[in-house]
């Protein structure tokens, strides 16, 4: 049995617990208690890992790349230089955004992969995931044989499970979507993610338009509308920054689990999503830091806070979103969207020990008064002292030795995207 303890332990079902303690044995949580650990972290905070709602691990080095581009174009620049990428690449990419998961206390993720590398990579360094395959087209059996090249070519198992991603309805007809929830895996899309996907599919114009023979012909109906046939629990939707209270009150009927990315959604232009409105109407929100294809990082704790800030600039209210409601989002929220809230998402004795200490020596946000906001305002990855995952520790912040080839091998996968073809 093994156990650790620090000034606070923030179980996240229930209150905070100063000079707390978690024990767990054979990678399940057995208890959480006011306590003190032969291992314990002074001025430290203990977390339930963070859960990514919504994350890409194979870009985890795009960063810059399109800066400042309107949305289609900025889908052009990442297809064309992901196209100069050979498979080792891909993994490499991929381990470093796992990595760097682990690093910023993520030990869940919702990851959709392009080419299936993310489930090679989360086994490899231990973080738990359901890694989306992605699909695309009109063709359903089209999709279908994109599925299974890309099913055949991983291995699913221990903290891995393989799901599917019909990408976007700009680019995926209904019968493509049937086709993947038909399959009983985890299903995961994105939806609404800005205005020129909603311009294209009523009226075939805008920005999309230059990608116009990669796409489904224009439906006539809004992103949410187009869906209406397939939405339900068993569809995740990333984003859904462009729903007006109609579609937002379908979203609620029909139990519709979001992804909400507040960064990349605002680094884009697209605004942002009524975090605020979707919550109060009961949907599971959770959050996600996309990829540094339109945000700088895997960073979570600068998520938190572009969540807060944007929610309260938004409904222009100071309660809009508090500290404690957004971990709750990162952690228990995201677990819910993902469905895995029996598993993780809470330090509850019965869940799966995956914890994350983030230390507060020498932060302004002192954690007596609220330490959720501590953690939420004053967290950062070069505080996460370690990061834990079904009771093994996958990252501590001293082992920056052991990394090393990670960082290499995928530095060099992204100068290969930056060379041009000769």
């Amino acid at each position: 049995m093994s156990a650790i303890s620090a000034d606070w332990v923030l179980p996240l079902d229930g209150p905070p617990v100063q000079d707390g303690l978690v024990r767990f044995e054979d990678g399940e949580v057995v208890e959480v208690s006011t306590g003190r650990a032969g291992r314990h972290f002074a001025d430290a905070v203990i977390v339930p890992g963070f859960v990514n709602a919504h994350s890409h691990l194979e870009y985890a080095m795009y960063a810059g790349f399109g800066d400042g581009l309107p949305f289609g174009p900025w889908i052009a620049t990442h297809v064309e230089r992901k196209n100069r990428l050979r498979p080792e690449d891909m993994l490499a990419l991929a381990r470093s955004g796992a990595l760097d998961s682990l690093r910023s206390g993520i030990t869940t993720t919702g990851d959709y992969s392009f080419s299936g590398a993310a489930v090679a990579a989360a086994r490899e360094l231990g973080l738990r995931a359901i890694v989306y395959l992605e699909v695309f087209g009109s063709d359903p059996g089209e999709a279908r044989s994109q599925f299974e090249r890309k099913r055949a070519r991983v291995e699913e198992g221990g903290l891995v499970t393989v799901g599917v991603s019909p990408h976007a309805p700009y680019t995926c007809s209904l019968d493509t979507y049937r086709y993947c929830l038909s399959l009983g895996i985890p299903v995961g899309t994105h939806l609404a993610e800005s205005s020129g996907e909603n311009e294209w599919l009523e009226h075939g114009t805008g920005p999309l338009a230059a990608l116009g023979p990669l796409l489904v012909p224009p439906t006539g109906l809004r992103a949410v509308a187009t869906l209406e046939p397939v939405l339900g629990p068993d569809l995740l939707c990333a984003h859904c920054v462009e729903v007006d209270e109609r579609e937002i009150a379908l979203l609620a009927e029909r139990d519709v689990p979001i992804a909400h990315c507040p960064r990349s959604n605002a680094l884009l232009g697209c605004a942002g999503a009524p975090v605020a409105l979707l919550r109060e109407a009961g949907l599971r929100v959770g959050l996600g830091t996309d990829s540094p294809a339109s945000t700088p990082s895997f960073d979570m704790f600068d998520e938190l806070r572009a969540a807060i800030y944007l929610a309260r600039t938004r409904a222009r209210r100071a309660d809009a979103l508090s500290a404690s409601q957004a971990l709750a989002m990162a952690t228990v929220g995201a677990a819910r969207a993902l469905r895995l809230d029996d598993r993780v998402g809470t330090l509850s004795p019965g869940k799966r020990a995956d914890l994350t200490v983030v230390s507060l020596a020498g932060s302004p946000y002192h954690p007596v008064e609220d330490p959720a906001a501590a953690v939420v305002f004053g967290g950062s990855p070069e505080r996460v002292l370690e990061t834990i995952v079904d009771g093994e520790a996958r990252y501590r912040r001293e082992d920056t030795v052991k990394w090393q080839e990670v960082r290499s091998t995928a530095s060099a996968a992204r100068r290969r995207m930056l060379t041009a073809r000769r």
